[in-house]
């Protein structure tokens, strides 16, 4: 609730019952069932999953114009209505990666390419292709903030997977890396891919990006918005492949 208990609370732990496990589990389910448990999605979600850096990235507005603030405050709404749903539905945790559904009005649906949802009002929305668009990593919320303004990031979503799902924070860079990744003036733009792939060249950096790197890719079909895309910023088309340190594809 993000507050004090009230009386039942302070009542009952007074008299020691909340060490009864049935008593402690009636008491969860009330305070889930009370509308104030929706602070426990804003404040634990909003910091686990980072949906609150969402207000302050700012993706630049001539290559994304249709990112504005009534986008941003829409994709904010689905990762709240998405997360709630789990909790108070009781849901399998599993929910989270794999779900088949999402929470979408108008605005957001016709962003994603789902067809069929119309006004402003969210709603539960079966997604037409659980491969592209099911669960949390699919998210707008999710995929801006790990992106740059002008470009997508599989560095900071490789970390964010890492440090967020996996709890396997990756160390620090070392110091005097070049993290910008830019093309040498007056060459033709290189794809992400192949940008990173010099960067790993450096034995230093290899030991961390070669199990950053592969998460990353597995989301660069999303464009910084969230859109879906097949081609890169530099127009080279999407390889989203990738294989992980242990070998797996």
């Amino acid at each position: 609730w993000s507050s004090i208990p009230d009386n039942e609370l302070l009542t009952l732990a007074s008299q020691n019952k909340l060490r009864d496990p049935k008593t402690l589990d009636a008491q969860v389910k009330r305070m889930l069932a009370d509308p104030k448990s929706q602070a426990f999605v804003k404040n634990f979600f909003g910091q686990w999953l980072q949906i609150r850096g969402l207000h302050g990235m700012s993706p630049e507005p001539k290559l994304f114009p249709d990112f504005d603030d009534n986008l941003r405050n829409a994709f904010e709404t689905e990762a709240e209505m998405f997360t709630s749903a789990i909790v108070h539905e009781d849901r399998s945790l599993t929910d989270l990666l794999n779900a088949d559904y999402t929470f979408l009005n108008e605005r957001v649906a016709k962003h994603y390419g789902i067809p069929g949802v119309y006004g402003s009002r969210f709603r539960k929305v079966t997604v037409p292709d659980h491969n592209q668009r099911g669960g949390l990593l699919a998210h707008g919320s999710l995929l801006v903030t790990t992106s740059y303004p002008d470009r997508t990031s599989p560095v900071l979503r490789g970390k964010w997977l890492l440090n967020n799902i996996f709890g396997t924070p990756p160390p620090a860079p070392p110091p005097g890396v070049n993290a910008t990744l830019e093309t040498k003036p007056g060459t033709l733009p290189t794809s992400m891919r192949e940008r990173l792939a010099q960067h790993r060249t450096s034995p230093s950096c290899n030991s961390c990006h070669v199990v950053i790197d592969p998460l990353g890719f597995a989301l660069e079909n999303f464009d910084v918005i969230g859109g879906w895309r097949t081609q890169d910023e530099a127009g080279k088309p999407i390889d989203a492949a990738g294989q992980t340190a242990g070998g797996t594809k």
